[in-house]
């Protein structure tokens, strides 16, 4: 059997690492549209902040800002284990909550902006 050299591990975490970004980004672009349908469904405006964190999704802004991705995804694991399982009548604003939260991260990295 073949041992891997440190430069073919290292290939294969960092193909790990962005096949996992990857399923983590286009499970959010949709979700960010589904927020915004939901805003839209209900008939209420959309805060700035959620706004903001859909469009940086949507828009794909973070192929531009390496690292932002790496900290909404660590935001999403947070949320995760922080917040109360979601059930039908929490998931709105459970879902609205995370991308406040992605918008508060994003601006204190310094994501917005020129």
């Amino acid at each position: 059997m073949k041992r891997f050299t440190p430069e073919e591990k290292y290939k294969y975490k960092l193909r790990k690492q962005d096949r996992i970004l990857e399923e983590f980004v286009t499970r959010e672009v949709q979700w960010a549209y589904d927020l915004i349908m939901w805003y839209r469904v209900m008939k209420k405006e959309m805060p700035d902040d959620e706004y903001r964190a859909c469009a940086f999704l949507t828009a794909g802004e973070y192929l531009h800002k390496p690292g932002s991705l790496t900290l909404l995804y660590q935001m999403y694991h947070r949320c995760l284990n922080e917040l109360p399982k979601p059930t039908k009548e929490l998931a709105f604003d459970l879902l609205a909550f995370r991308f406040k939260n992605y918008a508060m991260v994003l601006e204190k990295g310094g994501y917005y902006g020129a």
